[in-house]
């Protein structure tokens, strides 16, 4: 270690056993209280028991069923290039019996010429293919995602359709293991499980790795158990046609996919049968940002999308008479309180600290909090790890990064507050790269 190195674990030290020996603790943790165990430890419970529920109930989990329905599988393609023929290709090799009809919905063909080659170049390929089919749309001018995700559901032959990233690959049993669900009608859209493809390229796409173990297969999975999945991502979404087409589709507007998934939750007291579910044997392959810019730039967007979902077009689905009891009180705790709130609550808290209390103080505090953080972490890969990874090896092979995840938590919540008020005072929203700016300009949000 470096002599800053030293002084920094030297600090650490000391306020660890600061913290040990105060007679200060229980006004340390009064302050700590509100906005962690109240807000933050109810869902780390309710996620670890949602887990053990689900594997209490593995062995009637996965049914052998001779229902195989044409599936429509709709490829978002961009700029992907011939990165698009990876995906077509998994799709082709799906140990599916079943008809497999795969549309590539290239937005903006004339200014992306390589991605329309590269996807008919395929079509030779898939001729060799028993029970596949591939339908090329190039759509010459751009219209953005819900505009290619209307055209997949539109020239879609099957009863289920999938919407998927043009640049995500797939395990090769995805489909066999999506559409299983859909037997039970009650079932109107399954949230496939992604992965991340690039987990090596950069310690920022390694802490990304994990956060996709835990707030993605893991979270899901928990949360699939008691019908409040918060979002069918828009990477990888599974749904029953005829269900789409009744409630009209995919909606103008940016964040396609929450947009969705909330609108599906408006159903839920009309049909309270309807159900969401999460399929983690139904793996995508994604890429990740690589750099901090690229993060920076993804969570920007991502952020800010939710605060204008939540507070200017579905602030009236926070409504228990429309999405039952249980999602009104998910939406409201994980996604306002725990995704929007705590952010401000912790940058609040940390500057208040920062300028009030001394230094000696001020390492106590943060000390208390990186730790229970990291026990948190810990606790939850240990469980991901034992019940729901299908890869140990691979998955262990980033047990090193928990140490460092704590802080990439941190930060990205000090960024989530900052995208909040970007979209708060500027609209980010409308200047979103998922369509054109004449296309958002023109929705009604």
């Amino acid at each position: 270690m470096n002599s800053a190195q030293v002084d920094i674990w030297y600090g650490v030290k000391q306020a660890t056993e600061l913290v040990l020996v105060s007679n200060d603790l229980g006004i340390l943790a009064l302050k700590f209280f509100p906005f962690v165990l109240l807000l933050e430890v109810p869902i780390y419970l309710l996620i670890v028991l949602g887990v053990l529920r689900f594997r209490l109930r593995m062995a009637t989990y996965y049914k052998a069923t001779a229902y195989y329905p044409t599936v429509s599988c709709g490829l978002l393609c961009y700029s992907e290039g011939k990165a698009i023929q990876n995906s077509i290709l998994s799709l082709a090799e799906q140990i599916y019996p079943g008809h497999i009809q795969i549309l590539a919905v290239i937005d903006g063909a004339i200014s992306n010429q390589e991605t329309t080659d590269a996807a008919k170049d395929m079509q030779e390929v898939l001729s060799t293919y028993p029970n596949r089919s591939l339908l090329i749309v190039a759509k010459r001018q751009r219209g953005g995602r819900v505009s290619s995700l209307n055209t997949i559901l539109a020239l879609g032959e099957g009863e289920i359709v999938m919407a998927l990233d043009g640049d995500t690959s797939f395990n090769n049993t995805m489909v066999r293991s999506a559409i299983p669900h859909f037997n039970d009608q009650n079932v109107v859209a399954v949230a496939g499980n992604l992965r991340v493809r690039n987990s090596k390229s950069s310690f920022i796409t390694a802490l990304q790795t994990i956060e996709y173990m835990l707030a993605i297969n893991l979270s899901k999975i928990a949360l699939s158990e008691f019908n409040i999945v918060n979002n069918v991502s828009g990477a990888f979404g599974v749904f029953r046609k005829s269900f789409l087409q009744k409630i009209g589709g995919w909606d103008a507007g940016t964040a396609e996919d929450l947009d969705l998934t909330l609108r599906i939750k408006n159903y839920f007291v009309r049909y309270p049968k309807l159900r969401i579910v999460f399929e983690p044997k139904a793996t995508g392959y994604t890429d990740v940002p690589q750099t901090v810019r690229e993060l920076l730039d993804q969570r920007l967007r991502w952020d800010g999308d939710l605060f204008w979902l939540y507070f200017r077009k579905h602030w009236r689905t926070f409504n228990p008479s429309l999405v039952g009891f249980k999602n009104f009180i998910m939406m409201v705790w994980a996604g306002l309180l725990f995704q929007i709130v705590t952010p401000f609550m912790i940058v609040l808290y940390f500057s208040y600290s920062l300028f009030v209390f001394p230094a000696a103080s001020m390492w106590t505090i943060l000390t208390l909090t990186y730790w229970f953080y990291l026990l948190v972490t810990i606790v939850l890969y240990a469980v991901y790890i034992a019940l729901v990874s299908d890869d140990r090896e691979a998955d262990l092979s980033f047990a090193l990064w928990l140490p460092i995840f704590p802080f990439f938590t941190f930060f990205i919540r000090i960024w989530a507050a900052i995208s909040t008020l970007t979209e708060l005072f500027l609209s980010s929203s409308k200047h979103s790269s998922m369509a054109p700016w004449w296309v958002l300009k023109r929705t009604k949000f």
